[in-house]
């Protein structure tokens, strides 16, 4: 079992320890679940109120909460609780699933394919014709990777990923369980036959350290490509439209959706449940709200809410004028 003193923990996220724990933290932990020998995160004012009942032998806390300490209890004060806390967990991270070879003998791997160093290929994958795979690169049982995509160097993908043809994918990215890249977009025409298929010829293009959550399914354009931006973090059940364009450190959270050829400047942040009209920009900086309807362009820096989205300040005006209009 990992375990680690406080003073250990104090050194590892660059901290300011206050009072004493003489037990060994064994885990991290929520603060209301927490019990001797586990640390817990106090970021917030409104978790600060838990603290005093809480079972944990220490915190890791913003440092300026002021909190009391209480007896036999430690606290470690930084700058950020939370990415003190990705430190930690970082260093409780369990060991990934373990390879008994490096290139499982129930893989197929084209004979065109090229193969880079330290990679792994679990049972069951498929590797297409002309595939490059750069050094240190991962895929777990069950991966297809088609013909003419290439993968940069300490990426890993998750089991059932499918990455379609002529994809190119950048280093560091992750893809975690079912993700599909590179299917066909939503493309149909009303014709004599009834809904003619338009052909999807593009590819997708996705930016070094991306990560992708399980069963997001990101189109291939009709022409030119779809693309991710370096850095951008993209939640499970999400659809990215074809010819959507993502600029750098996007965050997109669950069961939202982009249409066709959407685009995203820089960091922009949109909420889960959020829908996107085809043909929209999205600016740099701006946030659209869990479950809003975006059919307009946003300006950069801009929150919007609703549905249809409006900025957020105007939008809960109206909130407050219907309410008192349903109380009379």
């Amino acid at each position: 079992m990992i375990s680690f003193t406080i003073e250990e923990i104090n050194s590892l996220v660059n901290g300011e320890l206050q009072g004493n724990c003489k037990e060994k933290i064994n885990a991290p932990e929520q603060i209301e679940k927490a019990k001797r020998g586990q640390i817990t995160f106090i970021g917030n004012r409104k978790y600060a109120k838990m603290w005093a009942s809480s079972n944990a032998s220490a915190a890791i806390i913003d440092k300026d909460l002021e909190i009391e300490l209480g007896d036999n209890k430690a606290f470690i004060k930084v700058e950020n609780a939370d990415l003190a806390m990705a430190i930690l967990l970082d260093a409780f991270l369990p060991e990934t699933p373990h390879f008994e070879t490096e290139i499982h003998p129930t893989a197929v791997i084209d004979k065109t394919a090229l193969i880079g160093k330290g990679c792994k290929v679990g049972a069951n994958s498929y590797i297409g014709k002309n595939v490059v795979l750069e050094d240190n690169i991962i895929i777990y049982p069950n991966v297809s990777i088609f013909d003419d995509t290439s993968i940069g160097h300490h990426s890993v993908v998750w089991s059932g990923t499918v990455i379609r043809e002529r994809s190119v994918i950048g280093n560091h990215c992750i893809f975690h369980t079912n993700v599909s890249i590179g299917a066909d977009g939503f493309g149909y025409r009303p014709s004599e036959q009834g809904l003619t298929k338009i052909p999807h010829i593009g590819n997708v293009v996705i930016g070094n350290y991306v990560e992708i959550g399980a069963n997001t399914c990101i189109d291939r354009a009709k022409f030119s490509s779809t693309i991710l931006g370096d850095g951008c973090k993209i939640d499970n059940l999400v659809q990215i439209g074809h010819n959507s364009v993502l600029g750098k450190y996007c965050l997109m959270s669950g069961n939202s959706g982009l249409a066709g050829s959407v685009t995203l400047g820089d960091g922009v942040i949109i909420g889960g449940s959020a829908s996107i009209k085809d043909h929209t920009t999205i600016h740099s900086g701006a946030t659209v709200g869990a479950g809003s309807g975006v059919i307009a362009d946003v300006a950069a820096g801009k929150t919007v809410v609703g549905y249809p989205a409006t900025d957020a300040r105007e939008m809960m005006k109206q909130w407050v004028a219907l309410r008192k209009l349903a109380r009379g």
